[in-house]
């Protein structure tokens, strides 16, 4: 896959707003926040693609970005406080109403802080995908923040989390590139693998 050939293509306000799906989809959920758009410009190697806000929440939209193999879908980041209860709501119905939709969903991948627990917003996050039975993995973002020791109880923490029941978690950290390659082969065999399963 040719990841440096991501582009910008559409923003959804609404439910009614979703463009047709008509390629594999690779979709970023988290909180506010925790890392999405340095990933997806780690991951298309641009420093702009995805707009990186110091104010969490800014993103209310759920944007798509094109590739010749599929497309990346960036969920709304959940869980900031002083987001209004009516956007919140609009919020959750926006990314309620994408999951709900027959979308050919290859990937959800769920970031959390490495750094930190996940926290109620994440396991709620994950509880949802796993009841949904979409194929996800977790991004551990951050990991440059922690020293070695620190490094090495998280990883225990997210073995026992995640690990021991099934899940997949690879450490990412956006300043350093440590664990770009891992993220962009999961990325590759989903979308492979999707196209063998078709539609």
């Amino acid at each position: 896959m040719d990841f440096l050939k991501t582009e910008f293509e559409y923003a959804a306000g609404r439910e009614s707003q979703l463009p047709l799906s008509d390629l594999p989809e690779i979709v970023f959920s988290g909180k506010s926040n925790v890392g999405k758009s340095s990933l997806l410009n780690r991951l298309a190697n641009r420093k702009a693609l995805a707009r990186v806000s110091a104010t969490p929440g800014k993103t209310a939209t759920i944007n798509f970005y094109r590739l010749p193999e599929c497309r990346f879908v960036d969920l709304p980041g959940y869980g900031y406080a002083k987001v209004s209860k009516q956007e919140k709501e609009r919020w959750a119905s926006l990314v309620e109403g994408y999951f709900a939709q027959q979308r050919q969903i290859a990937l959800v991948i769920q970031l959390v802080d490495m750094r930190h627990k996940p926290t109620a917003n994440d396991l709620q996050m994950i509880s949802f995908l796993q009841n949904l039975e979409v194929p996800f993995t977790v991004v551990c973002t951050k990991s440059d923040k922690l020293n070695k020791g620190e490094t090495a109880s998280q990883m225990a923490f997210f073995q026992q989390l995640f690990g021991e029941a099934g899940i997949a978690f690879y450490p990412f950290s956006a300043v350093q590139g440590n664990g770009l390659e891992d993220v962009k082969e999961a990325i590759a065999n989903a979308v492979a693998k999707h196209g063998k399963i078709g539609i």
